[in-house]
């Protein structure tokens, strides 16, 4: 008898271990298995300096969304950068997205500041205005090296 509830015990916290690994497993790696339904949208920047694929995207500092993926337009060379937006979100169309950073050496996300235009964004439109990373090292550099 005793050693069927230590078989228990020991099967329950095995059971319950395994659950919580997968649990932080989901929520370390960004999956939206059970999350809300989203939309993408596409914004391009001269330099996105340190953005990564994951990053948040937010309006007036609530995460909306992520970054879903990052790659280069071979023709004008600007990076080109799909956002994944909750569908309760809804972007103007003359909305500018601007590349920033949590404090001066964190990461960096996508900050979307809203429009006043009456109409919407929808899955798979642009955001045309955009504001680039700000390169700390460049700044730096100009501000250090840079003569009267």
């Amino acid at each position: 008898m005793k050693k069927f509830n230590i078989e228990i015990a020991v099967g329950l916290f095995l059971v319950l271990s395994f659950l919580c690994f997968a649990y932080i497993s989901v929520k370390l790696g960004n999956l939206n298995l059970f999350g809300n339904p989203t939309y993408q949208v596409v914004a391009r920047f001269e330099s996105i300096s340190g953005l990564k694929v994951g990053a948040n995207i937010e309006i007036a500092g609530v995460k909306v969304g992520r970054v879903a993926a990052i790659h280069l337009d071979q023709n004008d060379y600007e990076a080109v950068v799909n956002l994944e937006i909750n569908n309760k979100t809804r972007i103007q169309e003359d909305s500018i997205a601007s590349i920033r950073s949590a404090g001066i050496i964190g990461d960096k996300y996508v900050s979307i500041s809203p429009g006043g235009s009456d109409d919407y964004l929808k899955a798979g439109d642009e955001i045309t205005e955009t504001e680039s990373a700000i390169n700390i090292e460049e700044l730096i550099s100009k501000y250090i090296f840079e003569k009267d």
